[in-house]
């Protein structure tokens, strides 16, 4: 099954396991011990990140390595880029009009 990736980001355990692999490839057994959930439930979390590749699995030797699929964060960059387009112009907006307000008060 093919998920979408907004769909694995959705859940915070998934989050913090793409945030745990940004910094280093990782086992599946260490990825665990950073959770107080069962080794089943991260690999279910694995499986997903996996299907919908923002994670890549590499073997080394008899392990299963997983590894950021920075191709597929960029899918997630790109949406995000069209809300900070948005706000930035918002903002900008607002500061023009505090500065005419503050103008106004002198």
């Amino acid at each position: 099954m093919r998920r979408d990736v907004f769909q694995a980001i959705a859940d915070p355990t998934r989050r913090a396991i793409i945030l745990l692999i940004a910094s280093r490839p990782m086992t599946p057994t260490a990825i665990a011990a950073h959770f107080a959930i069962s080794r089943q439930a991260v690999s279910r979390h694995l499986r997903i990140l996996t299907e919908c590749q923002l994670l890549l699995q590499q073997q080394a030797g008899r392990e299963i390595i997983y590894v950021l699929n920075g191709t597929k964060m960029k899918e997630i960059e790109l949406w995000l880029e069209q809300f900070r387009i948005i706000w930035q112009g918002r903002f900008n907006e607002l500061d023009q009009v505090l500065l005419t307000i503050k103008n106004l008060n002198i």
